[in-house]
């Protein structure tokens, strides 16, 4: 078993450090709305994944991969969401951003605390949900996780608590690499923070997800 983990971690890291759309929704959350709601929408994503490690012990994510429709409808779902962030934030992109105002971006499709201190909280459930439903409606995850988990599950181990062991060393590498990636954001977010760096970041993340929705779209189950 210790092999199995060891061997699992190797490969975990290398999908955890590879970019997708979770990482970039935690950037752009970090740049727009402070450090906390990077660390609640890297919180959303990780549960988005023991959803589907859960699945993955039941089964349930064979299924979706065997059925034409249901994987279809769930790609539509996520190539929906995807594309409409990436609306958002172009349509962000588009209005001017005072220099010093506190402007209600949807980072991730919420209200944002601009500035990240003196403003408005963050609503945590509404920033976590983002990161939950983005990774959630990705069905690629769950293909990765049907054909990866159980390669690491010995035979005489049950497959459920395994599992979730997996999914949590997967989720602990997620959590220090979008420790990383908040901590860089939040260092520069007073440069990016900038009326004209905002608008651009706003730009080039909205092209980001919508290139995520466009690839998700033309992958075949």
């Amino acid at each position: 078993m210790v092999a199995s983990l060891l061997a699992f971690t190797v490969v975990a890291l290398i999908l955890t450090v590879s970019p997708g759309p979770d990482t970039v929704i935690v950037l752009r959350t970090t740049v727009s709305s402070g450090r906390r709601a990077g660390f609640l929408a890297g919180l959303g994503v990780n549960l988005g994944c023991y959803v589907w490690g859960v699945a993955t012990a039941l089964g349930l994510t064979a299924l979706l991969a065997a059925s034409d429709v249901a994987y279809t409808a769930v790609r539509i779902a996520g190539v929906a969401y995807l594309v409409w962030l990436g609306v958002r934030a172009l349509w962000n992109a588009r209005r001017a951003v005072p220099a010093e105002a506190t402007e209600a971006t949807e980072a991730t499709g919420v209200a944002e605390a601009a500035g990240g201190t003196g403003g408005p909280p963050v609503r945590a459930l509404a920033i976590m949900r983002t990161g939950f439903i983005t990774n959630l409606l990705n069905p690629k995850v769950g293909v990765i996780y049907m054909t990866l988990l159980p390669q690491f599950v010995p035979a005489d181990v049950p497959v459920l608590p395994a599992t979730l062991l997996l999914v949590t060393i997967h989720n602990l590498l997620g959590a220090a690499w979008f420790a990383l990636v908040v901590l860089a954001a939040s260092l520069m977010r007073r440069s990016l923070s900038r009326p004209v760096v905002r608008r651009r970041m706003e730009q080039l993340t909205g092209l980001v997800f919508i290139g995520f929705g466009v690839r998700l779209a033309a992958e075949s189950g």
